[in-house]
């Protein structure tokens, strides 16, 4: 059942994205292909966070920048966003709430980024999703964008036994490049360029990455 909440204290509400402007210092850095090309897919999804009491941007700057860029480079509208009579995008926002002063508004921003990667992933739950995606939905494994090294780094962290098709624990995790032989560190000339890929111990399933 849904309540409506005559003054709610947080409300999502569409701006000019001309209008959502950046905090005066934001030390997270990011990687805006990677955003543009996920919201380009997904549509914008997490919204950024505006303080109040500065009227700038708390949460979201890599979104904001992809969203400018995409829209310099005559990309398509996402789903999400807005487009007013001029053409011009706006932007959903969280909106309600108020730093104290900008010690505690810069302390929100950094918790907002770093919290919620502190967990960290369970490497079986986080290898069985990778692997169906991988068989199942190539082109989303491939937006990913992990890298192979990664990948076999997870791998070494699980049970081949845990996994589906497990039991294959004669099979380490490898990272290598396809015909390298028994070569091992040393590449043939036709080895360049080739893409790196990890195997999964359990299944045999190759996890190529562009990466």
């Amino acid at each position: 059942m849904t309540e409506t909440i005559a003054r709610p204290p947080r409300f999502i509400a569409y701006v000019p994205l001309t209008d959502l402007m950046p905090a005066p210092r934001n030390p997270k850095r990011h990687e805006l292909e990677l955003i543009i090309a996920s919201i380009d897919m997904h549509g914008l999804v997490e919204i950024p966070v505006v303080d109040e009491r500065t009227q700038k941007t708390l949460h979201g700057h890599g979104r904001r920048e992809s969203l400018i860029e995409m829209q310099a480079r005559g990309m398509r509208e996402p789903s999400g966003i807005v487009t007013d009579e001029d053409g011009g995008w706006l932007v959903p926002v969280l909106r309600g709430w108020a730093s104290r002063n900008n010690a505690e508004s810069e302390a929100l921003a950094i918790k907002l980024n770093r919290l919620p990667g502190e967990g960290g992933w369970d490497p079986r739950e986080f290898a069985e999703v990778l692997e169906d995606l991988a068989t199942n939905e190539a082109e989303l494994f491939d937006s990913l964008a992990i890298r192979a090294d990664e990948m076999d780094k997870l791998f070494g962290q699980v049970d081949p036994e845990t996994l589906p098709g497990g039991g294959r624990e004669d099979e380490p995790p490898l990272l290598h490049l396809p015909d390298d032989g028994e070569r091992g560190d040393d590449l043939s000339p036709d080895d360049e360029g080739r893409t790196p890929h990890t195997t999964c111990p359990a299944c045999g399933h190759t996890f190529s990455s562009s990466r």
